[in-house]
């Protein structure tokens, strides 16, 4: 290659770098904000403009010292983590037929569950709030977990049926011939290689249940909020707290930035599961 040509292959390799910071800083920009807004005063949040405002915790050690905030963490670490639970493995197993089992109309069905994730939540609120209320259900974390539940299974059934199919049968033939049962080939050999996938779907289970708002706020009233819904206790008449809001965002986001992290190497694995064959 000569000069021109090096020169030209460095000039777009920093133009691709410099769009890749450009896209990470407006995709960063409002979660900084909302950082530097919880590190304000009361009367600094209100001025954007002031830049280098002086910086307390006061926001944070008001939701700490008031304890109003505590239970709503409780309520979305328990809804979140059996709602989980609960969708990989009811999706794991129904992922399983449809990706091993052929049947009439095993597509068409397929669309429909996977339709089920297309659904507003704001279309079932209503029915689920009525049978709720039949059921004597409404402000439960139980009411939540079965709302997010019918949510998250389709999306699990979806995203887990694309990894078993990637396993070669082959592979459940032999342990089935060796005198294994369905279920023991499914525990046995199945599970343990699609680990990758399973650990990736779960962290958008996590995501889809710990973000959830529109369940939380309309089915629950006291004993059962989430913390998505405690945004509401800082709009008043009187204004809007935007520290303690803002302070409210930042620890809600913190649980979910640490278990991405910590699975990371298992979300990568899981989405590049299958994308390469031999």
């Amino acid at each position: 290659m000569n000069t021109k040509g090096k020169i030209r292959s460095r000039a777009v390799t920093v133009m691709k770098g410099l769009i890749v910071l450009i896209i990470t800083i407006i995709f960063i920009f409002p979660f900084v904000w909302m950082l530097l807004i919880s590190l304000r005063n009361r009367i600094d949040a209100l001025r954007p403009g002031y830049l280098f405002a002086p910086v307390t915790l006061d926001n944070y050690r008001s939701l700490i010292s008031t304890g109003m905030i505590a239970p709503y963490f409780k309520n979305s670490f328990i809804v979140a983590i059996f709602n989980t639970l609960i969708s990989l493995i009811l999706g794991t197993f129904a992922a399983y037929g449809f990706a091993r089992y052929n049947w009439p109309k095993r597509e068409d069905r397929a669309f429909l569950l996977l339709s089920l994730r297309f659904l507003p939540a704001m279309a079932v609120v209503i029915p689920y709030f009525l049978m709720a209320s039949f059921f004597r259900l409404l402000d439960t974390r139980i009411l939540l977990i079965i709302c997010h539940t019918t949510f998250n299974v389709p999306f699990t059934i979806w995203m887990m049926r694309g990894f078993i199919e990637d396993l070669p049968v082959e592979l459940e033939e032999a342990a089935l011939v060796d005198g294994c049962t369905r279920l023991q080939c499914i525990i046995r050999i199945v599970l343990p290689l699609v680990l990758p996938g399973l650990a990736a779907t779960a962290i958008f289970c996590v995501i889809n249940s710990w973000n959830e708002f529109v369940f939380a706020n309309f089915l629950t009233s006291i004993h059962a909020k989430t913390v998505p819904t405690s945004v509401m206790m800082y709009l008043s008449v009187s204004g809007v707290k935007w520290g303690e809001m803002a302070a409210t965002g930042v620890l809600s986001a913190l649980p979910v930035m640490v278990f991405a992290i910590a699975v990371q190497k298992y979300m990568i694995r899981g989405l590049t599961f299958g994308a390469i064959k031999g």
